[in-house]
C-alpha cells in the first residue's frame, strides 16, 4: 500500500523539499552546459599539470582505424583521429568539397605544413584542437553519413569533416584549428613543437 504524504509537513521538511524542487528545475536548464563539463575533465591525463605544459607527447601506436583518441593541452581538447583509406578518399570527393565553407584551408586555421586536402602532417593522422569555431563548444565525433564521419556540434549545429572543414550553412565560421605538432617518433605525436623550420603558434591561428 502507498503512503499518503500528511499535510501536516514540517517546516523543515518543507524547505528541503523546496530545495530539491529548485535544484532539479535548474539541473534541467543548465543540463546543455553540466554535460560539457564531465566530458572536458575526462580528457584530462593524469599528469600533474599536463594541461597547462608547454608540449605534451602522445603515443598512437595503439590507435585503430577510424578511431579517436583526446588529451588536454594549454587547458584545450585535442583529437588526434586514425583515417581510414576509405575516409581519406571522401575527403578528396568532389561532392563534399562543394558542401565546405573552406575546403582549400585559405583560412589561417593551421600551420603551413598542415595547409593541405587532409589538413596534417600525415594523411592518416588528424590533429585538431577540438573547440567547435562559433561559440567554443566540443564537437563529438558521429558515425556519418553518405560522406563518412564528421564532427557535430550539438550546440548549435555545426559540422566538420574528417580534415576539421567546415560545412557551408552552419553557424562555425572557420574550420576546426590545427595545433603546432610533430612526430618524433613514428607513433609518437609532441603536441605543442613544430617541425624543424616552421613556426607557429596559437596567437596565429584567426580564430580559436
Amino acid at each position: 500500500m502507498t503512503d499518503i504524504p500528511s499535510d501536516n509537513t514540517s517546516p523543515e521538511s518543507k524547505n528541503r523539499r523546496d530545495f530539491l524542487t529548485l535544484l532539479t528545475a535548474s539541473t534541467v536548464t543548465v543540463g546543455g552546459v553540466a554535460l560539457v563539463w564531465p566530458f572536458l575533465n575526462s580528457l584530462s591525463p593524469p599528469a600533474k599539470n599536463v594541461a597547462t605544459q608547454r608540449f605534451i607527447d602522445v603515443d598512437i601506436s595503439p590507435l585503430a582505424e577510424g578511431q579517436q583518441i583526446s588529451v588536454v593541452w594549454q587547458n584545450k581538447p585535442i583529437f588526434i583521429i586514425k583515417r581510414s583509406s576509405d575516409a581519406l578518399k571522401k575527403l578528396q570527393d568532389p561532392d563534399l568539397l562543394i558542401l565546405l565553407r573552406d575546403p582549400e584551408s585559405k583560412e589561417h586555421q593551421q600551420p603551413a605544413y598542415a595547409t593541405n586536402w587532409h589538413r596534417s602532417i600525415k594523411p592518416e593522422i588528424g590533429v585538431f584542437i577540438g573547440i567547435c569555431t562559433h561559440l567554443g563548444c566540443v564537437p563529438i565525433l558521429t558515425a556519418g553519413n553518405i560522406l563518412g564521419k564528421n564532427y557535430h556540434c550539438a550546440c548549435h549545429g555545426s559540422t566538420f569533416d574528417l580534415s576539421g572543414r567546415v560545412y557551408q550553412s552552419v553557424p562555425a565560421p572557420y574550420n576546426l584549428p590545427v595545433p603546432p605538432y610533430d612526430f618524433i617518433k613514428p607513433n609518437i605525436i609532441r603536441i605543442g613543437k613544430n617541425p624543424d623550420g616552421h613556426s607557429f603558434g596559437l596567437e596565429d591561428i584567426t580564430q580559436l
